[in-house]
């Protein structure tokens, strides 16, 4: 089946919903009714309209791009990302450390895009604070060329094969945010935005998305 989410070959599988294992055969909609409490997020995501996030504080994410940090920061106090139809956007928290990371993917390098943010998020977090690494997936919609889909198993796959245990949480993706009016499929969230300071992930849209939004939208057009 084209939505079927495929199983990494080792057997050490560190993505874990409610603290179990994840069945990587099943397909977003029986991993959703398997778990009721990604249904439960999803839907407290999705039923809030998008809030106006502030240039202020505004620490924007283009497609093909990630960015982390900490409560520590006194620049960037909310990371952010939208215009995501297919793409999905994901957000990383340390409980412990508080670091953050949110990352707008589109399927181009999706391995190295997950190990890079990984890798990331070991340097800015101390494990000797405890806590562990969640994972927040939003993005994508029930569209005719399964894209969204095929980008959801890509995601779920990548991160499965990382050597630390990640606890999913927020599972808003695919055929979870999709809607439909006269008889044409859409996301029902484009954008989100994260609370370095709270955690809090909310449905989102930007007054601006720089800086140099031009620059970093071009790097995306000639394939950078």
């Amino acid at each position: 089946r084209s939505s079927d989410l495929c199983r990494a070959c080792s057997l050490d599988m560190p993505l874990l919903i409610d603290g179990r294992r994840v069945d990587l055969s099943s397909s977003v909609l029986e991993l959703r009714d398997s778990h009721p409490c990604l249904l439960e997020t999803a839907r407290a995501l999705t039923s809030k309209p998008a809030e106006i996030v502030e240039p202020k504080g505004l620490l924007y994410v283009q497609q093909r791009e990630f960015a982390v940090t900490t409560p520590s920061d006194r620049s960037v106090s909310v990371l952010g990302s939208e215009d995501a139809t297919t793409c999905h956007l994901l957000v990383v928290r340390h409980t412990g450390s508080g670091a953050v990371c949110l990352a707008h993917c589109d399927g181009s390098d999706t391995e190295d895009e997950v190990s890079m943010i990984m890798s990331c998020m070991n340097s800015f977090s101390n494990k000797l604070d405890g806590g562990r690494l969640e994972l927040h997936l939003v993005g994508g919609f029930s569209d005719d060329r399964h894209l969204s889909q095929a980008l959801t198993k890509q995601l779920v796959s990548a991160f499965d094969r990382q050597k630390d245990d990640i606890h999913l949480v927020t599972f808003c993706v695919s055929e979870l945010n999709d809607k439909v009016e006269n008889s044409i499929h859409f996301p029902i969230i484009y954008g989100i935005a994260v609370n370095v300071q709270t955690a809090e992930i909310y449905n989102a849209t930007f007054q601006e998305k720089g800086p140099e939004e031009d620059l970093r939208s071009a790097r995306i057009l000639t394939g950078g």
